[in-house]
């Protein structure tokens, strides 16, 4: 593809959509005004190649997984992709969610819209991936864009959860939950805008960590909304999703959402024990209406056990925390909409690595947008609607209150080395059934993320650790830390785990 110069009957449909009263005597001369500028400049740029991070291991083919592989619909493709010789990830097999991109590995992101694609450059997750030792078995599946927070709107497959086939994963990590939980890899990337790695893992019973905002570079994955972009590790302990994160933290000069992000050695927390750390056991992250009493329960049994073991926990009051799903709310409805839709999955305005191939497999979604999930769709409409009818103003408002809102907790956390509540208000959610109407469709999206999407918008890191089992289904305790944190959620996640079987708590 490359630039061409407009017609006049292009330039005059651009002055109608920016409001310009142009008479054809002007459409004609802006027309060759414009027409010289690509001329001069366009076509300069349509020559010059553009300078990408090299692909540095070796790949084959992909393929489709078979039913026999593929037990929870979790797989998008497989492949066989071996890293370095040596290195802290030696031995250890990987699923990458299929909004990163892996090079010459197909990319669909969970929508029928971007079947075909496949990238050229791998992402820096999967780079660092793959020069620590690991091996990468292919690519999980997720949500449709990833927006939402059950397993049933990708456009191949409805990810069944290993514990029960006929509840929700949890999104729209779905893929990368389900084959840690099964044990088909150790580790998973997952990408976290309003719950998508800690919600999966509190349904499947895994370790789901969202580092702090701009620890983990988010280069060559496909964006929801940059001020909410996270990507982290899955596994099924904390040991491995420690040493993981040792891996994937730190800049790596393409990434704007990074500012100055502190990496450490995460590993040196385990087995520290939680004698002497302050835990705020969060009142507002318990009793919403839609929660479950013995999920509650279970979380708070589950700090009085890091009490047992030498914690010092307490309530603690964060009126706030309420807001924060309404806060979030405004921000990913408005802020997807403009990012993912109108600006193509890339936007303007930032320095880093643009995946133009991405833009380009991407850009006809107008046309397809029949296709979308029904609660995609809604999110669409509200988007577009809302913008248009108050002009972004709801949008710079609740990134305002981000802010306070991250003022709130790190309040809390002066007092408290780590808040506590439960991941999710509930222990799991029926899939609708696959004939069910628009409301069915859309109602599990997004009633479980009212703890976890109000730490997107304040970038704090947090985790969530299985802590019980109730009637055959995973409860998740999310720990929440300072920024750059992340090592004393491990110390407390550890300890935890150490204590015993958490499905028998």
């Amino acid at each position: 593809m490359s630039a061409k110069r407009p017609t006049q009957k292009e330039v005059a449909a651009a002055a109608e959509r920016v409001g310009l009263a142009l008479d054809p005597a002007d459409v004609a001369e802006f027309a060759a005004a414009i027409g010289d500028t690509i001329e001069q400049h366009y076509r300069v740029l349509d020559r010059m190649p553009e300078r990408m991070p090299p692909v540095k291991f070796p790949r084959g083919g992909w393929r489709p997984a078979t039913p026999e592989e593929d037990r929870h619909s979790a797989w998008y493709v497989l492949c066989r992709i071996e890293g370095a010789a040596s290195g802290k990830l030696k031995g250890k097999t990987v699923a990458i969610k299929d909004n990163v991109c892996v090079a010459g590995v197909p990319l669909m992101n969970g929508a029928s819209t971007l079947q075909g694609y496949v990238p050229d450059i791998d992402a820096t997750v999967v780079t660092r991936t793959l020069e620590a030792g690991a091996t990468i078995l292919g690519k999980s599946h997720c949500e449709y864009f990833c927006y939402s927070g059950s397993s049933h709107t990708n456009a191949i497959a409805t990810t069944r959860n290993p514990h029960n086939p006929d509840y929700t994963t949890g999104g729209s990590s779905s893929g990368s939950a389900a084959l840690v939980a099964a044990r088909q890899v150790d580790l998973a990337i997952g990408g976290d805008q309003g719950g998508s790695i800690r919600l999966p893992a509190a349904f499947c019973g895994i370790y789901g960590m969202k580092p702090t905002w701009g620890l983990v570079p988010y280069t060559g994955a496909f964006a929801v909304e940059p001020t909410l972009d996270h990507l982290g590790p899955m596994t099924n302990g904390t040991a491995d999703n420690a040493l993981y994160l040792e891996v994937l933290a730190g800049a790596d000069g393409l990434d704007p959402r990074q500012y100055a992000p502190r990496p450490a050695e995460y590993t040196k927390a385990l087995g520290q024990g939680v004698k002497g750390l302050r835990v705020g056991v969060v009142t507002e992250g318990f009793g919403f209406d839609v929660s479950e009493p013995r999920v509650d329960a279970a979380v708070r049994e589950a700090a009085k056990r890091l009490a047992s073991l030498g914690a010092a926990v307490e309530d603690v009051s964060v009126p706030m925390h309420r807001a924060g799903i309404s806060i979030w709310a405004a921000i990913a409805i408005e802020g997807v909409y403009a990012h993912v839709f109108h600006e193509n999955g890339l936007g303007k305005g930032w320095k880093g690595l643009y995946a133009t191939g991405m833009l380009e497999a991407h850009s006809a979604w107008r046309q397809r947008a029949n296709m979308f999930s029904e609660i995609l769709k809604l999110g669409v409409l509200a988007g577009e609607h809302i913008q248009s009818a108050y002009r972004g103003r709801y949008y710079a408002k609740a990134q305002n209150l981000s802010t306070q809102l991250r003022d709130a907790y790190d309040r809390a956390l002066a007092r408290y080395d780590l808040l506590l509540m439960p991941t999710a208000p509930v222990a799991g959610v029926k899939l609708p059934p696959a004939n069910g109407t628009r409301a069915e469709q859309m109602s599990p999206g997004f009633m479980p993320i009212v703890n976890t999407a109000p730490f997107d918008c304040t970038g704090h890191p947090a985790m969530s650790v299985p802590c019980a089992l109730r009637d055959g289904l995973p409860v998740g305790m999310m720990l929440i830390a300072k920024h750059w944190d992340e090592s004393t959620i491990y110390r407390a996640a550890d300890a935890f785990e150490r204590s015993g079987d958490w499905r028998g708590f």
